[in-house]
Order: C-alpha cells, then structure tokens, then sequence
C-alpha cells in the first residue's frame, strides 16, 4: 500500500514539475539534463573536443547535453541498460567496475579522458538512510574508477545524498583531487538530500 502511495505521489510530482515539461519541449530525455547543464554554467567544466565517460547513463540525458552542445566531443556511456542512440556516443552495456568494461573504455580513447560524469542512484526503497549509503558506495566506485582513467587535469562529477558517508566521500575526494566542490543544482528537488561533488585536477 505505501508502495503504492509512493508511486502516486511521484507521478503527481512529475506532473506539476516544469523540468519534466521543459525537457519534452527541449527534446531531452528527463529532467536530470538541467542538472548538468546548471552545474556547467556556473563552474565551466565541459569543453569542445572532451574525452567523456558517462557512468550509469540510461536514459542518456547527460550524454545528449554533452553531444548536442559540444559537437566536438567524444563520448563513451555505460549502464545495464541499453539507451537510445546518440550523436558521437558510444554505448557499452555493463558494469563500470569490471575490469574488461574498463580496458574497453581505455582501448576506445586510446588515452586518459578529460572528463567523467555520474548520476547514478539506486532504486530507492523509501528508507533514505539506506538509499544514502548504497548511493555513497556508489560514488565511491565511481570516483575510483576516474582516478584510473582521468589524466591529471580530469573532472569528475557525480551524484551523492547527504547521510552517513557524505563526510568520507568528500574527504576522499580532497585527499585524491587538488579542487572539490559541493553543489546542489536549482532543477535539484528541494525534498531530494541529493547534491553533487565536483573534483578537478588529480594530485
């Protein structure tokens, strides 16, 4: 039953929500879009002629700002899922943490990558402590995964929620980056703990 009231109360969300209208008129995928780009307008990280790996990317949102926006650009997504395809995409179906996924992503680039981006989350299961930290294991993967691909001037970005392993997260991330940085974007749900860490410039 709550299950169910759950699922009411996000449809009459999406509804209401003007990024989910902004999206469709825009032709994006979702709403998460709005995220990347709002975290790219105020700290200027994505740039024509970047090397990108997007982590968990279905439905694709991030990686069609990128390819829509930054011509350029050569990108790599990867999820469980199949996605739709994209300009200047290339889709692998897999795990990121498995080391042949990550032999194929370098073999594609032929070097270290410019930039990596997540917006991974678990299915949420409405305990939002669990959520956190499932999510934080997450990023962790995440930000290990950049430390082996970026070369040294590299961003990582990835999603993360305030809970029990946001203090460690950004600590790692300060100890493995020169530059860190939390933001959480407008388009961002107000009732959502998620923010986003942005990490430049490998030590």
């Amino acid at each position: 039953m709550k299950k169910n009231k759950f699922s009411k109360n996000w449809i009459i969300k999406q509804k209401r929500d003007i990024y989910v209208k902004k999206s469709k008129l825009e032709g994006y995928r979702s709403r998460a879009v709005y995220k990347l780009q709002e975290i790219n307008e105020k700290f200027k990280l994505i740039k024509n002629n970047a090397l990108v790996v997007d982590l968990g990317a279905a439905p694709g949102s991030w990686s069609q700002y990128i390819s829509r926006n930054f011509k350029s650009s050569k990108i790599i997504s990867i999820d469980l899922k199949d996605i739709e395809p994209i300009k200047n995409l290339f889709h692998i179906k897999g795990d990121f943490t498995e080391d042949d996924q990550k032999i194929k992503i370098q073999n594609y680039f032929g070097k270290k990558v410019d930039l990596i981006i997540s917006d991974m989350a678990v299915n949420t299961t409405g305990n939002k402590s669990v959520d956190s930290l499932v999510t934080g294991e997450l990023c962790i993967e995440a930000m290990n995964f950049a430390v082996e691909l970026l070369n040294k001037k590299g961003t990582f970005i990835s999603k993360l929620f305030m809970g029990a392993s946001f203090n460690e997260i950004v600590a790692l991330g300060k100890k493995t980056f020169n530059q860190v940085d939390i933001f959480k974007p407008p388009s961002s749900r107000k009732d959502s703990k998620e923010n986003f860490i942005i990490c430049r410039n490998l030590r």
